[in-house]
């Protein structure tokens, strides 16, 4: 996270003469072009950083320099909090309990009040509703072995219920759509591997630590890749389920349809995930065309009534 790294990384340098851009790199886990991007950052915020090249060179705090606590705004240190506080509720540990609690010390007295209300303006809950309760257990196993480099081994549940076992380097923890992800060098398929955390079962951290490999981070903004594998299909609802369908399109696809119904162009792509989708509408849903896909679905309908028949 940005807010956290930042705050970090000025902690560093007021404690450390000099740091070279690769090591903040290789610390934080991003390119050295985003550390540049920081310095730049940290310098518009009032403290100065200066840059020395050759052997030994790297980024320091302009010596004799007093962090000044005037140096965040109100508005900057309400940001803070809000991104520290919403974190530290999804990911606990004691490196964001220590940011939050620096960030903290630079509140003056007099505004203490005046920023809290603010921070407390958006909360950010990343928790689900319900759901598989190993997920945090989970995250804390895979944090420990992203710590100290050892090896995570456990059952994972592929595509269409294939049950395989898997030892695998871990390298990253992602939240992506509300759901918990770790990137890691699978042993089994000698490459990296994107797994879902809900996923995983008898997660186990073993004894024995890895040598870290060149790092490739997953691939997450598929955007326009699913951009072009979508079709438009054609589906009327009943209004009960207008808010669910707002998940996957916008209000510009319905068209109303009598006093109860709509008719929506509704993003479409032909695999199980989206048939699955249509199929949770339940009957308040019905595919009007294309004509394969309203056929496809009262063959899988079909198949399912049929599992209730005896």
């Amino acid at each position: 996270m940005k807010i956290d790294r930042l705050v970090s990384m000025i902690m560093i340098l007021l404690d450390k003469e000099r740091i070279g851009a690769q090591e903040l790199a290789d610390m934080f886990e991003v390119s050295p072009r985003t550390i540049y991007r920081d310095i730049d950052t940290i310098n518009m915020a009032g403290i100065p950083v200066r840059s020395t090249s050759g052997v030994g060179g790297g980024f320091e705090i302009m010596r004799n320099y007093k962090l000044d606590k005037k140096v965040f705004s109100t508005a900057d240190l309400s940001a803070l909090l809000m991104g520290l506080s919403s974190l530290s509720n999804t990911v606990r540990g004691d490196e964001l309990v220590n940011a939050l609690a620096k960030v903290k010390s630079f509140i003056p007295a007099d505004k203490a009040k005046d920023i809290e209300l603010k921070a407390n303006q958006i909360h950010i809950d990343l928790s689900p509703w319900s759901g598989n309760r190993n997920i945090g257990p989970h995250l804390e196993i895979i944090k420990a072995a992203l710590q100290e480099s050892k090896l995570l081994t456990f059952g994972y549940s592929a595509h269409h219920g294939n049950q395989t076992k898997r030892t695998v380097e871990p390298y990253q923890l992602v939240l992506k759509n509300s759901d918990w992800y770790f990137q890691g060098y699978c042993h089994k398929r000698s490459d990296y591997r994107l797994f879902k955390l809900s996923r995983i079962s008898n997660l186990q951290m073993q004894a024995e630590t890895f040598t870290p490999r060149e790092y490739q981070k997953p691939i997450l903004e598929i955007s326009d890749i699913v951009e072009t594998m979508q079709t438009k299909i054609k589906i009327r609802i009943h209004q009960e389920v207008m808010d669910r369908v707002l998940d996957y399109c916008a209000y510009e696809e319905f068209t109303p349809d009598g006093e109860e119904h709509y008719t929506v162009d509704f993003p479409f792509i032909e695999n199980d995930y989206y048939y699955d989708i249509l199929l949770s509408f339940g009957n308040k849903c019905e595919c009007l065309e294309p004509l394969h896909i309203r056929s496809e679905m009262k063959r899988r309908i079909h198949d399912i009534a049929a599992l209730y028949e005896n």
